[in-house]
């Protein structure tokens, strides 16, 4: 069997996207209890905060996508060193990746 190559930068901006796609979400609090099952409490609270600045900023612009792209390049640099610190949560980050398009 040939091991299969992770490229965590293409990881962590799918993931970022994912993540702050499942933020604006109506399932937001569903897919939040995944993120903090799968990688903890850190993460699951920044979570948080990016709903809630997304929120802020739908109310403040009227759906501006500038939010949506700043919290995406913040979520990338986050996972990015998540899965550098600790590549055993890859699998988590890519199942959690794939659960959020499907919200």
């Amino acid at each position: 069997m040939t091991p299969s190559v992770v490229h965590q930068p293409r990881v962590a901006w799918d993931g970022a996207r994912a993540f702050v796609r499942a933020a604006g979400s109506a399932h937001s609090e569903q897919f939040a209890a995944r993120v903090l099952a799968r990688l903890g409490s850190e993460i699951y609270g920044q979570f948080a905060d990016t709903r809630q600045r997304l929120l802020t900023a739908l109310v403040e612009t009227g759906g501006d996508r500038y939010a949506s792209d700043v919290e995406a390049g913040k979520w990338r640099v986050r996972l990015e060193e998540l899965l550098r610190a600790r590549p055993e949560l890859t699998e988590a980050l890519h199942e959690l990746t794939n659960e959020a398009l499907e919200l």
